[in-house]
């Protein structure tokens, strides 16, 4: 693993891997001892026969443990950022202490009970709070998940039990997360317990299943999911602390090959400008720069040397520069394209070597890849050649993919959980708001 983890007492790198006050106990092995691993479960979950019973039955032969299960976690849905009250868990009990009678009447209508319940809980769950979450093509929220599905799901899994604890109506971290949070409040560790129920709210916006790829900016690192699960990752270089890559939700339209680059005026004078001045005119045209008129479709190219670049560097004046495809190109051979309004896209890179670092906080919000070509694989089933050309070709999706950037600083690993650096301070300024009004305090 590149990053290491590194103690609270000793210089945080950034971007590294850190263990917030409680992490060895968070870490002991005992969170997920009794359960078997998620990708394991979910197979068994999802190969039971169609003709299994339509719904599920939470009590059997006097046995009301999975209904018990169920009834503790809409107690505690507080976890969840819900209000345990409004699931009417008084007449649930009730009507579970009545069905321990053997009474079929009794055990059906409290099996129904138990069913709207869970509905209505995961329905709940699935209309997560996008407000830390920009949406720009809300093709990308998931779609809510239909009741008679759920309950279909639900009557053919070999354990409900099993089945409740995975929760594998959310996303697969989505479980691991929760009962983190309830080992750190039984444990007293508030600072961790903060930290989890701020990255379970940001993860209750990712999908259950699908495909679809997903960018963790916190740990530098892109995932290919697919039946909602990770099948592939490569590191990338997300945005500087200061020019931070958002949360957002998209869907990737097309690939771009050999792109041009539209260059920001903000990069212009931070990237170019103080090179030119360094190294004279000559700079552009041998790094395959284009200085033009203005920002209109039909732009003119303008000689670089009727320009004050002391001004561009200093951003008193704004230039338009686009970069031509080539081995120069910052965009590397391609990018991909999920249009929006903040100029966010994922794109190759020629400067592999920046991959290599611990941190990769380099870029002014895009996200470079390590690998583009895998990447483009996966998502066209092909393989591109982009040598030589020296015009940009796009390539559209045959179906459009969902594309969701986190910023994830809690993730679970095997059992334990790893806790990712507040590169860009989100944690902590949440944090201070949620303990000023309340929230992240309540218990």
């Amino acid at each position: 693993m590149e990053a290491k983890i590194v103690s609270r007492s000793l210089p945080k790198p950034v971007g590294r891997l850190v263990r917030p006050a409680g992490f060895a106990l968070l870490a002991a092995g005992a969170l997920l001892a009794a359960v078997p691993a998620e990708p394991v479960f979910a197979s068994a979950v999802y190969a039971q026969p169609a003709e299994a019973a339509a719904g599920p039955q939470w009590i059997r032969a006097g046995d009301d443990r999975a209904a018990q299960q169920l009834i503790g976690l809409l107690q505690s849905a507080n976890l969840d950022s819900l209000d345990p009250n409004s699931f009417n868990i008084k007449r649930l009990k009730r009507a579970v202490l009545s069905a321990e009678g053997g009474k079929r009447g009794a055990i059906a209508k409290a099996n129904g009970l138990l069913n709207d319940a869970l509905v209505a809980y995961v329905t709940a769950l699935r209309n997560a709070p996008a407000r830390d979450w920009i949406v720009n093509d809300r093709d990308a929220i998931p779609a809510p998940l239909l009741a008679d599905k759920l309950l279909a799901e639900a009557g053919r899994v070999p354990s409900l039990e099993l089945w409740m604890r995975a929760m594998p109506f959310m996303h697969r971290s989505y479980a691991e997360l929760r009962r983190a949070l309830v080992q750190a409040d039984a444990v007293g560790d508030r600072r961790s317990a903060d930290l989890l129920r701020l990255n379970l709210q940001r993860v209750r916006f990712l999908p259950a299943d699908g495909r679809y790829v997903l960018v963790n900016t916190a740990a530098q690192k892109l995932y290919m999911y697919d039946d909602g699960a990770a099948v592939d990752e490569m590191r990338v270089v997300v945005g500087k602390a200061h020019q931070p890559t958002p949360m957002m939700a998209a869907t990737i339209k097309f690939t771009a090959l050999n792109p041009y680059w539209q260059v920001p005026a903000d990069l212009a004078a931070e990237r170019v400008a103080p090179n030119v001045l360094k190294q004279g005119i000559s700079y552009l045209s041998e790094n395959g720069y284009v200085l033009l008129s203005d920002w209109g479709d039909l732009a003119r190219p303008v000689d670089p040397s009727t320009v004050d670049w002391a001004a561009v560097a200093s951003g008193k004046v704004l230039v338009r520069l686009r970069q031509e495809p080539g081995p120069h190109n910052a965009m590397g051979r391609m990018k991909f394209m999920f249009p929006n309004p903040q100029g966010i896209y994922l794109h190759d890179t020629p400067n592999k070597e920046l991959l290599n670092e611990d941190a990769r906080l380099f870029s002014g919000g895009c996200v470079r890849l390590e690998d583009a070509q895998r990447l483009a694989k996966w998502l066209h089933g092909m393989l591109f050649c982009c040598r030589g050309a020296t015009t940009e070709k796009p390539v559209e999706l045959a179906k459009p993919m969902p594309v969701y950037l986190i910023y994830q600083t809690a993730v679970p690993n095997g059992g334990n959980i790893t806790f990712y650096q507040d590169i860009y301070g989100k944690d902590r300024s949440s944090m201070l708001a949620g303990t000023n009004n309340g929230q992240i305090a309540a218990r």
